[in-house]
């Protein structure tokens, strides 16, 4: 871990996951869909809470498979062919499992992509002439994405984009931070420099947040402490939810590059705007300015960017920054 976001040497994020991408043989037809990325690379710094639905409500490996059916908004999770209807078995267990993992302290989710039971968007409902719409959410998921809502939540298939890959693993380890930031109890000073670390990295996500949150942070003390840190999160929660485009990173590191006016030789600016340039351009990764900025960070001792979470959100040896 990067001294500059300052993690806990060890200390490992928790997420929950569907049990199946572990490579647990839980799924309907006994197998599995185990995702490699998850359990080898991304494991390497996170604890799963493995979930199977279907199996922990009590149904058995192998199944009958079973689909959504009805009303996208409260559909009804049937199988197949027997047209049995369990969506009352499944939500009497989620309300239990629910209660379990408030004490887990997760940090976020990923789920099974397509799956009725944990689907995050975009699962087949079958309505009345049995032709399905690409508009359910699995019935597990939905019961999740409802009791924790500002918890960063994903598919393994759209992780396979390394956009919202890179952006997913932003969001668990700005979300780690911020609970760590959070237990130490509703101290104002706390919030003032968590916001303040993260300045840059809000910034590239949506320049509105970063204008709205400075102006809710300037104002910290007129705010209830017992609301303070929801209110908080709830802005932070919506900021990391919106993806960090090329010309909203490109607005970031002009923004660094101003820190540097007067240290920068005249080949040194000519050098990091070509690079700029050429990363606007699609030419490098975003790796390859956020490296030279990097450099510069550490050449010219800028006090305020050697906080700045942005230039490194995440550890490097997961090597996100590489693909966007």
């Amino acid at each position: 871990m990067n001294e500059r976001i300052k993690e806990k040497t060890g200390e490992k994020i928790k997420l929950g996951i569907s049990a199946c991408l572990m490579g647990q043989n839980v799924r309907y037809n006994g197998g599995h869909t185990h995702d490699p990325f998850l359990t080898k690379t991304l494991g390497q710094y996170v604890d799963y809470v493995p979930v199977c639905p279907e199996v922990e409500c009590g149904l058995s490996v192998p199944r009958e498979a079973m689909r959504l059916v009805g009303d996208p908004s409260n559909p009804s999770l049937v199988t197949i062919k027997t047209g049995i209807d369990f969506t009352g078995q499944m939500k009497e267990w989620g309300k239990n499992r629910l209660d379990a993992l408030q004490n887990e302290n997760l940090c976020g989710f990923i789920f099974k992509s397509k799956s009725p039971s944990s689907g995050m968007e975009r699962v087949k409902v079958y309505g009345k002439n049995n032709v399905p719409a690409n508009t359910g959410v699995g019935i597990w998921a939905r019961m999740f994405m409802d009791r924790f809502p500002l918890l960063p939540v994903e598919e393994e298939g759209r992780l396979h984009d390394p956009v919202l890959r890179e952006n997913f693993i932003q969001r668990i380890f700005v979300f780690k931070r911020f609970q760590a930031t959070r237990t130490k109890g509703t101290n104002r000073g706390d919030l003032v420099d968590f916001h303040t670390r993260h300045k840059l990295l809000i910034m590239a996500h949506s320049p509105a947040h970063y204008r709205e949150m400075g102006k809710f942070v300037a104002d910290a003390k007129h705010h209830s402490p017992e609301t303070l840190y929801d209110d908080y999160a709830a802005l932070l929660n919506s900021a990391m939810s919106l993806r960090a485009t090329t010309a909203k990173h490109i607005n970031v590191m002009m923004h660094i590059m101003g820190y540097f006016k007067k240290q920068l030789s005249a080949d040194e600016k000519q050098e990091l705007l070509e690079i700029i340039n050429r990363f606007k351009n699609h030419y490098v990764p975003l790796i390859v300015p956020i490296t030279l900025l990097n450099h510069y960070v550490r050449k010219y001792q800028e006090p305020y960017l050697k906080t700045q979470v942005y230039l490194t959100p995440h550890p490097s040896e997961l090597g996100l920054r590489n693909h966007v």
